[in-house]
């Protein structure tokens, strides 16, 4: 897909008419024999920038979904996507169908039609199309796969649904602690401090994080630069996503939905698979093959050897750790009964259903816990704030004590003086009598 150029051409048809399209193209040369095919012979070649937007997921299963309804109503493959691609409204989207188009006319598999565009349709869409080609139910497989994409899109709405609002009101709260940390909170302390009193230890201890914070932030902003860093070099590495993925499927409430994402898509398509006669072997193959995580695509591996070995399905899938007793339960009942095909849908469905009621209640589960844990920072910052403002209080009511303990001391200090001065003056007066008397 990287190699492929979208470009815009007008020309001759070989009937003198005149005729402009967009094609896709590795080069201008094979653009050029490409058009001599079609026995046109080019006046002008432009070059189109692709807008990567259309290649959203909702509009891959659209496509999927639109064509499945013209297979439905009897139109054969080749038929079905040139009419989508004169319906589209995208020209971007009528070149890609009408190669596609093409690559059917020269006898190529639609699945392998597909695999220079895994821009656009994934190894799923790959995957599935191939299990319709084999099974002689490809519209089956496409209404199938369009269902998916779009219970699949649901659930990721969901979820990001559930964190907006958490998100946006931690990222609020984690601004007020800044704010407070590096503008209030000094503030209240420097006032404080000019009372010669030791600030509580509480506020002592946040302050002392505030000077860190702001002595440090380059520090800290450079680890997490280097930080974002390493894991951009570890998430090339298979071990390190092995140990990724099973560290998130330990987390409670994430870890459950992350899992049942997976065991859906994992029964889905064996189901479709083993009710359309494929071997049990070739549709874990054909799961396998639409995993991107390295951890599944292990389990999956695993799987498979252990069938290979002779080893019974419900046994394979119990030493991977990952199924629950009720997936084995239903695998060995249905392997026993030879209705596998009918137990693995109940599976999918089970799983699909549970995985949408967890990401409903995602929400009401995060939002509280999320508030509640910054309510408690901010609720301690506050507290913190304040207690300085309380012992001020105590400390100018015991200078307004002092002052009043300091007046009366003056007051009695005034009367010992007084008294002073009249004892002297009466004794005085008592030794000049004394004197006129002799």
């Amino acid at each position: 897909m990287a190699s492929k150029q979208l470009w815009r051409w007008h020309g001759i048809t070989g009937d003198g008419n005149a005729q402009d399209g967009m094609l896709w193209a590795e080069s201008r040369t094979l653009l050029l024999m490409a058009l001599q095919q079609q026995m046109v012979t080019p006046l002008s070649l432009k070059r189109i920038a692709i807008n990567s937007a259309q290649w959203r997921g909702d509009k891959s299963a659209e496509v999927i979904h639109q064509l499945a309804t013209l297979l439905k109503a009897g139109l054969t493959l080749s038929e079905g996507l040139a009419l989508l691609a004169e319906q589209h409204p995208s020209k971007q989207w009528q070149a890609l169908l009408q190669s596609l188009a093409h690559d059917l006319e020269q006898g190529i598999a639609f699945s392998n039609a597909l695999l220079p565009w895994s821009e656009v349709f994934p190894p799923l869409y790959q995957a599935m199309i191939r299990t319709g080609e084999l099974t002689g139910k490809l519209d089956e497989c496409c209404f199938e796969l369009a269902r998916q994409q779009k219970a699949q899109r649901q659930l990721t709405d969901k979820v990001k649904s559930a964190l907006r609002y958490p998100i946006i009101i931690l990222a609020m709260a984690i601004m007020v602690v800044v704010a407070m940390l590096h503008f209030v909170l000094p503030e209240f302390a420097a006032i404080y401090k000019t009372f010669n009193t030791p600030l509580p230890a509480l506020t002592q201890g946040i302050m002392t994080l505030a000077d860190f914070s702001g002595e440090w932030s380059w520090l800290l902003v450079l680890f997490g630069f280097l930080l974002a860093i390493a894991n951009k070099l570890l998430m090339r590495r298979p071990t390190w996503l092995i140990v990724r993925q099973k560290l998130l499927l330990r987390i409670p409430i994430m870890g459950s939905l992350m899992r049942g994402q997976k065991l859906t898509q994992i029964f889905t398509i064996l189901a479709l698979t083993q009710s359309a006669g494929i071997t049990f072997l070739q549709g874990v193959e054909s799961v396998r093959e639409t995993m991107r995580c390295p951890y599944w695509v292990q389990l999956l591996t695993q799987i498979q050897h252990d069938i290979s070995n002779g080893q019974p399905i419900w046994l394979a899938l119990k030493n991977t750790g990952e199924f629950s007793p009720l997936c084995l339960q239903l695998v060995r009942t249905g392997e026993a009964s030879g209705s596998l095909d009918l137990m693995l849908d109940n599976l999918a469905h089970h799983h699909r259903e549970n995985t949408m009621a967890l990401a409903d209640n995602l929400a009401a589960l995060l939002e509280p816990a999320l508030l509640i844990i910054t309510g408690g920072i901010i609720g301690t910052l506050v507290v913190a704030m304040y207690l300085p403002i309380f012992h001020l209080g105590d400390a100018m009511s015991g200078m307004d004590n002092a002052g009043v303990l300091l007046h009366a001391s003056v007051g009695r200090l005034q009367v010992v003086e007084d008294a002073v001065f009249l004892f002297q003056h009466t004794n005085k007066r008592g030794a000049l009598g004394q004197l006129f008397q002799a």
